[in-house]
């Protein structure tokens, strides 16, 4: 398993490169492959200079990091509630974070006269606590002598239907402007690529991440089923809630830097399991890389396959990812 591994991270490594690559050649103004390596050498022009490190380069890391992040929450989930179709979006998180965005905008925006330069860095606040509150309020609706698998993958179902119905009804209050702009954001748009987004959302990212990785011995024996992880010491009530919090704040992250990406944190564990297997060690970068090479392409199709409109990476992830999901669904017993 380990040499498997090992193949399956140099190839997906490879395929990162290759999607950064393609990322950073394509747009509205084409830079041909070599022009981008001579440009990273600093033997570029400054034109090229200022597309590709202020303009493409911030928004790759973003989804770099985004598509990780979800990947890993995902992991987390389908990990501590033992069911391969956990997905922070089946839960309800996105739909918090949607429902925070909305109420701002809805309120706090209008009153303060529109997008300002304040309420850009607001608003993915905004997101990042939706998708906490939200985590909570299911975990105190799961909540029966403990946290049941089931019981919290169904609150999670019921909870994501409910916010999306508040999400429609403070939507049906925007003007046609704000509505635009809340449907973008809700269909997975990553909107902030500029570097001061990346550099603010960056550490927590790799604290997150290093923090899960750090858990996968836990999240190995929790696997294992309750009274295993009893006999070893592990307080498993503890553990699951920790690891359900770094989830969903991981989840939470992604949603107010890329909108509500579907099924990324679904699809890439899943993708990671049938490569390496169940352990979490390798499961985590695995997931991790997938995440990424995923949402860094959808967001370069997105970006080009209808020059010069845009179309938002989650809708392109979700295109790919249902069909996966209806066939995962079908065979899941």
């Amino acid at each position: 398993m380990q040499a498997r591994f090992k193949w399956s991270t140099l190839i997906l490594l490879v395929l990162l490169v290759l999607s950064c690559l393609i990322s950073l050649n394509l747009g509205a103004v084409s830079i041909k492959p070599w022009e981008v390596i001579h440009t990273f050498l600093g033997n570029g022009s400054d034109k090229q200079e200022l597309i590709l490190f202020q303009f493409r380069l911030p928004g790759i890391i973003l989804a770099l990091m985004v598509g990780a992040g979800m990947a890993i929450s995902g992991t987390i989930l389908q990990s501590i509630t033992r069911n391969e179709l956990a997905d922070p979006g089946i839960l309800g998180i996105n739909a918090g974070s949607g429902l925070a965005v909305i109420i701002y905008i809805t309120f706090f925006q209008t009153a303060a006269g529109g997008l300002t330069l304040v309420s850009t860095f607001i608003l993915p606040l905004f997101a990042f606590l939706g998708a906490i509150l939200t985590g909570v309020l299911i975990m105190f609706l799961a909540w029966k002598k403990g946290i049941d698998s089931i019981r919290l993958i169904l609150v999670g179902i019921g909870v994501n239907a409910g916010l999306s119905a508040f999400i429609i009804a403070f939507q049906l209050r925007l003007d046609p402007h704000d509505f635009v702009k809340a449907m973008v954001w809700l269909s997975g748009d990553l909107w902030a690529k500029q570097w001061p987004y990346v550099w603010a959302l960056l550490p927590w990212f790799i604290v997150l991440s290093l923090f899960t990785l750090l858990k996968t011995h836990t999240l190995n024996i929790l696997n294992l089923g309750t009274q295993v992880t009893t006999a070893l010491g592990i307080r498993s009530l503890r553990e699951r809630i920790i690891l359900l919090i770094t989830a969903v704040a991981l989840a939470g992250l992604s949603v107010a830097a890329g909108g509500g990406i579907a099924f990324l944190g679904m699809i890439a564990p899943h993708i990671s399991r049938r490569l390496v297997g169940p352990r979490h060690q390798l499961l985590i970068p695995t997931a991790a890389l997938i995440g990424a090479i995923v949402l860094i392409m959808a967001d370069a199709i997105g970006k080009n396959v209808l020059l010069p409109t845009q179309i938002p990476a989650g809708l392109i992830v979700s295109l790919v990812s249902v069909p996966y999901f209806v066939i995962l669904l079908m065979k899941t017993k």
